[in-house]
């Protein structure tokens, strides 16, 4: 058996997930949404990120921290397909992997230096839990997209977006700057592919807000921000 590998966390995410529910499934999916990456004190040299400014994006290496210690399956049941048919998890994105690892690209909005917490990047797309931790950073290049890739077994099942309806005095309780990428949130329909009951309520943790929304008919509609 091979010796451990060592890691360290270098940084942390902070966004308006306090927990997984909603989190889009990939990053990029909502471009409004803003996160902010935290250095770990012994990384808050701003010699190590001279030179991000010049790139607009960035691949983010993060651990599974919620799935960490549940261990791994060889095969699991992609949320695409319904939950019902196994797929090998090499070929999935399921956080139960034998190394917890997600890879996220986000657009970097802006580098800013804080009197307090040091170097800090702000970024656009993020699809990471509040508090999640960041192993690595590295710049994302052009070449790194692949516009021919085949999407597998994802092909035959595009998710589609869900029509928001959110009425105006709801929609006043949520700040102005948070509106579109909540708006977005929704599209995507947050819900597991397996529920579909029209008369169920759900609530999503959204920036300090429960938004309580019910799905019909390829329509979401908000019934209530809470807190």
């Amino acid at each position: 058996m091979q010796d451990p590998v060592p890691m360290h966390v270098i940084a942390t995410m902070r966004s308006a997930f306090p927990d997984k529910f909603g989190i889009p499934r990939q990053s990029g999916l909502v471009e409004e949404l803003r996160s902010t990456i935290v250095f770990q004190p012994a990384y808050r040299n701003p010699d190590a990120l001279r030179g991000l400014e010049g790139f607009s994006h960035l691949w983010v290496v993060w651990v599974f921290s919620q799935s960490a210690r549940q261990g791994w399956s060889p095969t699991v049941r992609p949320p695409r397909l319904g939950g019902n048919t196994r797929m090998g998890v090499f070929a999935t994105r399921s956080p139960f992997r034998p190394n917890p690892i997600g890879l996220s690209c986000v657009k970097i909005h802006q580098i800013q230096q804080d009197p307090r917490l040091g170097p800090v990047i702000h970024v656009l797309g993020a699809d990471l839990m509040d508090g999640t931790p960041i192993l690595d950073l590295k710049p994302y290049i052009p070449t790194d997209a692949h516009p021919e890739a085949a999407e597998g077994f994802l092909a035959g099942h595009p998710r589609a977006l869900l029509q928001v309806v959110f009425p105006p005095d709801l929609l006043a309780a949520v700040p102005p700057e948070d509106r579109a990428a909540l708006e977005g949130v929704l599209a995507q329909d947050p819900r597991p592919s397996y529920q579909a009951d029209p008369q169920r309520v759900y609530g999503l943790s959204f920036g300090g807000k429960n938004i309580r929304f019910t799905v019909a008919d390829g329509v979401l509609t908000v019934v209530a921000v809470e807190g």
